[in-house]
């Protein structure tokens, strides 16, 4: 009777690291997923904006597992690419250097010698970045923020400093406190990004002030079920990108703010996942690549954030 008695406390203390064990490893299942389905589905990474790097910077991010030569086959073809194209990824759009710097600095490749090519350089030319509108500074800065890159001497247009940048966000920022593509806009998952470049730079004039005004928008867009909808229709995007914005902001997705009746951020974007780990753009679609590649990335920032690990985007080797 003494031995059982003794026994109990030990089985029961078993059992109760045993659900723990569970629980963890459960919290993880999902990305892990994620990143299983993106490395299947995306055998071969490409430089392009779906099928390409934001699937090497989810994976990458989230630590998950990749299958041997996957990030190598990856930097191959983007060196390909930038050999074919005399360095010139494209004519008009800056974003496409800032996307190749951030999955280059991701996997430890530095972007500024990609074969024989400097990729911030066009970052460098403040006019040419602003013509795609906030789009365009919001990324240059995310990108040279990654791995704390010097912006160096443009060799046409105005010479960009990252207070140019910044400043030309905060004259975007409409009188509801959101972004959009264009000055005066109002958009959910502009303004989510627009919060993720301004995250470092809470200490320059008015930034501190851009956020919390940001933020409300966020809050007062947020559905009573916990997600959000663009153009009509609640979609897996904007979830993720808020939860970008809140990760780099360093705000807890248990933030009152972003805490509805019907659910968090976290519990919002459970609902588009697929049992093949895939995401859904819309609650009644498929499985959608663009989706998935967004919420990796999202879920990759909380398991950061969790492990207290630095944000999605603070690649530098002093950041973590």
């Amino acid at each position: 009777m003494k031995g059982r008695k003794r026994f109990l406390p030990l089985l029961l203390l078993a059992m109760a690291l045993l659900l723990s064990a569970c629980g963890a490893a459960g919290a993880q299942t999902q990305l892990e997923k994620t990143a299983a389905y993106l490395t299947k589905t995306v055998s071969e990474p490409q430089n392009a904006s779906v099928g390409g790097e934001w699937a090497v910077i989810g994976v990458a991010r989230a630590g998950a597992k990749a299958p041997s030569g996957w990030f190598e086959g990856y930097y191959q073809r983007l060196c390909e690419t930038v050999r074919e194209k005399d360095g010139v990824l494209d004519p008009r759009k800056n974003t496409e250097y800032s996307r190749a710097i951030l999955a280059l600095t991701a996997i430890g490749r530095d972007p500024r010698s990609v074969e024989g090519f400097d990729l911030t350089l066009p970052l460098a030319d403040l006019d040419k970045t602003c013509v795609q509108g906030i789009n365009g500074p919001i990324w240059a800065l995310i990108a040279l923020d990654s791995g704390g890159y010097a912006i160096p001497e443009t060799q046409t247009g105005t010479q960009a400093t990252r207070e140019s940048y910044v400043q030309y966000l905060l004259e975007g920022q409409s009188e509801n406190g959101a972004w959009g593509l264009a000055k005066g806009g109002s958009d959910v998952d502009m303004t989510a990004m627009a919060m993720q470049a301004l995250a470092k730079y809470t200490a320059l004039d008015g930034v501190s002030a851009a956020l919390d005004r940001a933020a409300a928008f966020l809050s007062a867009e947020q559905l009573p079920n916990g997600g959000f909808q663009s153009y009509g229709d609640e979609n897996s995007e904007s979830v993720s990108q808020v939860i970008l914005a809140l990760c780099e902001n360093g705000i807890g997705l248990d933030d009152p703010r972003f805490v509805k009746p019907g659910g968090t951020l976290a519990e919002a974007l459970e609902r588009f996942a697929c049992p093949d780990g895939s995401f859904r753009h819309t609650l009644a679609g498929e499985g959608n690549l663009m989706a998935t590649e967004q919420a990796l990335c999202a879920l990759a920032a909380i398991h950061r954030a969790e492990r207290g690990e630095s944000t999605l985007y603070a690649m530098a080797p002093a950041a973590d």
